[in-house]
């Protein structure tokens, strides 16, 4: 169990460390000093920097994927906006919860390995794929106006992808009301004049 959370404690100093920094302005050393231990201490629980990024990556898409299932599954069937509500309010909170984590999944998973990087893109082709699902459940009962599904999912994930760079937790609106101002913004682009 010690084990356990010293790694935790190691991915979520890098996480704030890549946020802030950027994975290739952010050494091992500079990792090490955020813990409070000698650089070489830290290869006695990861074998490399890369291994840390990814295992923050790994995690926050673990995140974002097990949202969106129970998003999905809650949402009332045959309702298009409520699917995207549910969807959008599900990404928000995996965001508002770990900003650090989101911010390196977001902006950092380039930086993997070839392998690795493939993975990655791979689940967010998945995830993707979720929201232009309902995107095109929604145009064809008529409740969107969108007629390109995967341009329209595009662009929601990237305003909601938008939210590490700005969002504290401290800041002026609370993380649920981030999440009811998004849901508004995205049901106004998707269902347009009908709205």
């Amino acid at each position: 169990m010690v084990e356990l959370s010293r790694r935790r404690a190691i991915e979520d100093v890098a996480s704030e460390l890549f946020r802030a920094h950027g994975y290739a302005a952010t050494s091992v050393r500079d990792i090490a000093r955020g813990l409070e231990i000698q650089g070489p201490s830290l290869y006695a629980h990861v074998t490399s920097k890369e291994d840390v990024l990814w295992a923050i990556i790994d995690r926050a898409a673990g995140r974002f994927e097990a949202a969106a299932d129970a998003a999905t599954a809650d949402a009332r069937a045959g309702d298009p906006a409520a699917a995207i509500e549910a969807l959008v309010r599900a990404h928000v909170r995996v965001i508002t919860e770990d900003v650090g984590a989101a911010a390196v999944f977001v902006r950092e998973w380039r930086a993997l390995g070839d392998e690795r990087r493939a993975t990655v893109l791979h689940r967010r082709d998945a995830y993707e794929r979720r929201f232009r699902e309902v995107v095109e459940t929604g145009i064809a009962t008529g409740d969107f106006e969108i007629t390109d599904p995967a341009l329209a999912a595009t662009a929601v994930l990237s305003t909601l992808n938008g939210i590490p760079g700005w969002y504290r937790p401290d800041g002026r609106l609370p993380a649920g009301r981030v999440a009811d101002h998004f849901v508004d913004l995205v049901l106004r682009m998707l269902q347009g004049a009908s709205r």
